[in-house]
């Protein structure tokens, strides 16, 4: 089969390089991301390799361009992204990138430290204008300083002094002004009364403005202080006070003409630092916006040329030092694009020597790697989380494609929800490369913009289901009309709440619909969910044994592939064998019983005479002899059913002890036969076959580890009892798809019925005004209850049928992913460049 059944042929190469063409051949690889390295250097320490200086000097300049980006957002300055990515740069401009980003850096650095030191000054400056005005307040409201000294002295005075009566002389008082933190005011003015035993005096005046700190650029609140005291000691202790609470003290003149000429000088710097400051950040301007229009493009460089240094570590010298060695995984069918990209480097360097890329035989196990585009790639994606396939194992992938949204929408029935999800998904498929060229970090977005065409899918498909279900919002399409005609009056089944549809009556005009179901069940409240339920639950079951049956016959793919016989003939036949015997028989007798019994029909095949599929199927695996149905009925539904039954159920326990010992018995025959050691893991899965590079077995060449006989059977004894056990409960987990398609309907029929019918039944003029507040009210609880959250579950539900019940049935996933060295990862992963190296 081609790559999209199965994961691509691999092949191992070595790869001889000349050193002068190493650069050039390396990048044109990663242009062309096809080439898995190996690293031929896992005991040399990173910092012990070869290009290690090449690698510091791009972190070096990714510093530098951080730094820039940091700078250039700070600013809010648009950066130019044309989309386009760059070649990865020669070395030799290497220096040039570098003397490039060195200027940048400095002469940026430097404008942010002038910057930083006029703010400073300017805050400092604006300080001292508020400490000016603000003191000046606070003298004139005492009435000028000679007052204030006074009024001061009196109130600093202490009760010792006044209950001696001892006399002082003129007293003269000290001052500091300063300003701080408004937050650290309180506890500032509780130290201060603390430490200088009130014995100073504080007044103090909020700065209405905020002001910019110089360091960080926030906006701080701040308040102006001034402290009267007495004597130097005081003065002393309030300036450590002071100095611990952050506070910037100033001079403040006490003759009011100095404050005056000092706040008229103030202003007038203030006025110059405004000039300058403005030319300043224009200059800062001017360089960012210049640095912008490049950015994105440096990053591209200096990541690629990272990545580029990065793969050549990997590599080993050879003994003259000229040539490079590689080890590489490659696939097999793009061996020439991968020559003729070597043989591009090769000529962009200049060297007369060719690479040679030779093809390794190996028994290691190859990556695995499956083509995708934007369409498959989502699937391929869900089917990986599982885990990533064996190498060359059947892809469940583009089976997937079609199973899942379908499996999806007999859950999610409806044709309005179905359309609000094929929209949406639609919308995003059609805007794809603007919202692409977004790059946000919003993780649930990008889940969601990752699988558009899945949620499209799931949408087109949703619709179709609620086209067979007739089911939209919760009520019915009256396309074909109805082939039911009830002839009761209006009064009798208003009155009448357990009135049923009846199809042996003459109500029902005999022929089925032609598609999907008659409309006239969605008024039937009465027997309604009954009719559903039997309908949905079979054809549950109907589509999880066919769904089953699909994943045993996709294993036999992989036995024929990897020509292993044992599995084919001792784990294939009789599992398919098995499944058909009990479980497609139990489908095949609800197409008997739905072909043969009707309520028109005459004994023994009229309705009351159908048996129970359920009951009859537990009386066949129990060999039980049916009831004896009512008189007129016949105890079977076909002649020859009890014969039948009993040799499938025969026949289905035989198979039981073939699963489980058929193949490691043979396996023991082989290696008595042969007289040799015990077989390794991969052959006992295999049965002794090989099938040349890689292709070992399913499950993989390369495993060495002997297994015992005994470990062989335990091996078997357990996949052979999960397997039996699991045909049972698998299919029991496919009643899931009547379980949520029935929750479903059921939730659309509550929201209508308790919020939209309600705004519809209102009358009058402010009915409309109502109705649209109802309807609005329903479409949020729609779109969040019944789109998004009954959709995620209907989603997990169908990956897990497909993890699960589908794909446990041939599906090893033991691979490990190919990762080839890209530029186009690197990139998009934010320059993890050793991470996909290596």
């Amino acid at each position: 089969m081609g790559s999209l059944f199965r994961s691509e042929e691999m092949a191992l190469c070595q790869l001889f390089l000349q050193s002068e063409a190493a650069y050039a051949c390396v990048s044109e690889l990663g242009e062309l991301g096809l080439v898995q390295f190996r690293d031929l250097n896992p005991d040399v320490n990173a910092f012990q390799r070869k290009f290690v200086n090449e690698v510091r000097r791009c972190d070096e300049m990714e510093r530098k361009l951080r730094y820039l980006e940091k700078e250039i957002k700070k600013d809010g300055i648009p950066m130019l992204d044309t989309g386009e990515s760059p070649e990865a740069p020669q070395p030799r401009e290497m220096i040039d990138l570098e003397a490039t980003f060195e200027k940048l850096e400095n002469e940026l650095r430097e404008v942010n430290q002038n910057a930083e030191a006029l703010k400073r000054n300017f805050l400092e400056l604006t300080e001292l204008k508020h400490i000016l005005r603000k003191t000046q307040v606070f003298f004139d409201e005492e009435g000028g300083l000679n007052h204030t000294t006074e009024s001061m002295t009196r109130a600093l005075i202490t009760d010792e002094v006044r209950a001696t009566g001892a006399s002082m002389g003129p007293v003269q008082l000290g001052f500091v002004a300063g300003v701080i933190s408004r937050e650290k005011l309180p506890a500032f003015e509780r130290m201060l009364w603390r430490a200088c035993r009130g014995n100073v005096f504080l007044r103090q005046a909020m700065i209405e403005s905020p002001l910019e700190d110089p360091t960080n650029g926030d906006q701080v609140y701040k308040s102006v202080f001034i402290i009267f005291f007495q004597g130097d000691q005081l003065k002393t202790r309030v300036k450590k006070i002071c100095e611990g609470f952050r506070a910037t003290l100033y001079p403040c003149p006490e003759a009011p003409a100095d404050r005056r000429e000092m706040a008229m000088g103030v202003m007038t710097r203030i006025e110059d630092l405004n000039t300058v400051l403005g030319q300043t950040q224009d200059h800062r301007h001017r360089v960012l916006v210049a640095a912008a229009k490049n950015l994105k493009n440096w990053f591209v460089k200096v990541r690629k040329i990272k990545a580029i240094y990065h793969t050549l570590n990997l590599f080993n010298l050879d003994v003259t030092q000229k040539c490079l060695i590689a080890e590489c995984w490659v696939p097999l069918l793009d061996i020439e694009t991968i020559q003729l990209a070597l043989r591009r480097g090769t000529e962009r360097s200049g060297s007369s020597v060719p690479p040679i890329l030779n093809r390794m035989q190996t028994f290691e196990n190859p990556p695995t790697y499956n083509r995708t585009n934007k369409f498959t790639k989502a699937f391929q994606a869900l089917i990986d989380a599982y885990g990533v396939a064996s190498y060359r194992e059947m892809n469940p992938a583009p089976y997937t494609i079609i199973t899942f949204p379908f499996l999806f929408a007999v859950m999610f029935g409806d044709i309005g929800h179905g359309a609000i999800m094929a929209l949406f998904g639609l919308w995003m498929i059609r805007k794809e490369k603007g919202l692409a060229a977004q790059k946000t970090d919003n993780e649930i977005w990008n889940i969601f913009f990752g699988g558009r065409y899945i949620i499209f899918l799931m949408g087109v498909f949703s619709m179709y289901t609620g086209l067979i279900y007739n089911d939209i919002f919760s009520k019915s399409l009256n396309i074909f009309g109805s082939h039911w005609h009830v002839s009761y009056n209006k009064s009798t089944v208003w009155n009448n709440k357990m009135l049923q549809l009846s199809p042996a009556t003459s109500d029902y005009e005999g022929t089925p619909y032609p598609f999907g179901m008659d409309p006239i069940w969605q008024v039937a409240t009465s027997n309604k969910i009954v009719f559903q339920n039997a309908y949905k639950m079979k054809i549950s079951i109907i589509f999880g044994v066919l769904h089953m049956i699909f994943g045993v016959v996709m294993s036999w793919h992989n036995h024929t592939y990897f020509r292993n016989r044992l599995s084919l003939i001792y784990e294939f036949i009789p599992q398919l064998v098995f499944l058909l015997l009990l479980f497609f028989y139990m489908v095949l007798l609800m197409f008997i019983k739905w072909n043969r019994y009707a309520a028109t029909n005459k004994m023994p095949y009229s309705e009351s005479c159908a048996p129970s599929i359920l009951i009859t199927f537990i009386d066949m695996v129990l060999f039980n002899t049916p009831k004896t149905p009512a008189q007129g009925c016949e105890v079977y539904m076909f002649w020859g059913q009890h014969f039948i039954q009993v040799v499938f159920v025969l026949v289905a326990l035989g198979c039981i002890p073939v699963m489980l010992l058929g193949k490691p018995i043979k396996i023991m025959q082989a290696r008595k036969l042969a007289n040799v050691q015990p077989i390794t893991g991969a052959d006992a899965e295999v049965g002794g076959m090989s099938n040349g590079v890689g292709g070992g077995g399913h499950g993989g060449a390369g495993h060495h580890d002997e297994e015992e006989m005994s470990e062989i059977f335990i091996h078997q004894g357990i996949h052979t009892i999960e397997y039996v056990l699991g045909s049972v409960s698998h299919t029991a987990s496919y009643l899931r798809l009547w379980a949520l398609s029935l929750a479903h309907a059921q939730l659309a029929e509550v929201l209508w019925t308790m919020v939209l019918s309600i705004g519809l039944n209102k009358e009058g003029w402010y009915g409309g005004v109502f109705v649209t507040v109802v309807f609005a009210f329903w479409a949020i609880l729609t779109v969040g209850i019944l789109v998004l959250m009954e959709g995620l579950s209907a989603f997990l539900h169908t990956l897990r049928l497909h993890w699960v019940e589908f794909q446990s049935k041939f599906y090893l996933g033991q691979g490990y992913a190919f990762q080839p060295f890209s530029f186009d990862s690197i990139i998009e992963n934010g320059g993890s460049a050793s991470g996909d190296a290596e």
